[in-house]
C-alpha cells in the first residue's frame, strides 16, 4: 500500500484547566506512582510495569477494565489494554510528548500514536491540553477524547 492509500489517523485534543501549578503537573506525568492513580479513566485501574524517566526511556503500564463490566474489550487481553509510551520529549514544567504503542495482535490498533502534553499558566492554575496524534484505526476517535477527558477530570481531582 502506498502512502496515498493509508487510511487517514485520526487526531483528538483535549484541554481542562486545573487549579495547579505547572510543576506540580509535570510531577504528575511523570511519577509512575501518580499515573497509576489519575491517568485511568473511570473506574479502570492501573499499573506501571517499568518507568525510565528521562527522554529516550519511558514506561510499560496495563490498564485493566472492572470485573464489572459484563464484556471483555481489553487491547491486550480480556479485561488488559498494555502499552509502553517512549518519551519523546520532556520540557519542564511545560511539555511532554511521548509515543504509544499497545501490546496487541491486532492489527487496527497496532502503530505507534503520539500524546503532547502542553502545560500553559492561566489565572492562578494551568491550561492542560492533550492532543493525540496518529490514533489507530481500530480505536474511535470519540472513545479516546472521552477516555482523555475522564482522565483529565482524575487528574484534576488528584493534583487540586
Amino acid at each position: 500500500m502506498t502512502d496515498a492509500q493509508q487510511p487517514q489517523r485520526a487526531s483528538t485534543r483535549n484541554t481542562k484547566y486545573i487549579k495547579a501549578s505547572q510543576d506540580v503537573l509535570y510531577r504528575a506525568f511523570t511519577d509512575p506512582a501518580a499515573l497509576t492513580t489519575w491517568q485511568v479513566p473511570g473506574d479502570m485501574t492501573g499499573e506501571v510495569h517499568s518507568f525510565d524517566g528521562r527522554v529516550g526511556g519511558g514506561f510499560q503500564m496495563s490498564l485493566y477494565y472492572p470485573e464489572s463490566e459484563e464484556s471483555a474489550r481489553g487491547k491486550t487481553a480480556g479485561r488488559e489494554d498494555r502499552y509502553t509510551a517512549r518519551f519523546v520529549e520532556l520540557t519542564p514544567p511545560s511539555r511532554i510528548a511521548e509515543a504509544i504503542t499497545f501490546d496487541t495482535s491486532d492489527p487496527a490498533l497496532a502503530g505507534e500514536m503520539i500524546m503532547e502534553v502542553t502545560l500553559e499558566p492561566a489565572d492562578g492554575g494551568t491550561s492542560v491540553t492533550i492532543v493525540f496524534r496518529d490514533i489507530p484505526p481500530g480505536i474511535r476517535p470519540e472513545d479516546n477524547e472521552l477516555g482523555t477527558q475522564l482522565s483529565l477530570e482524575k487528574l484534576a481531582r488528584y493534583v487540586e
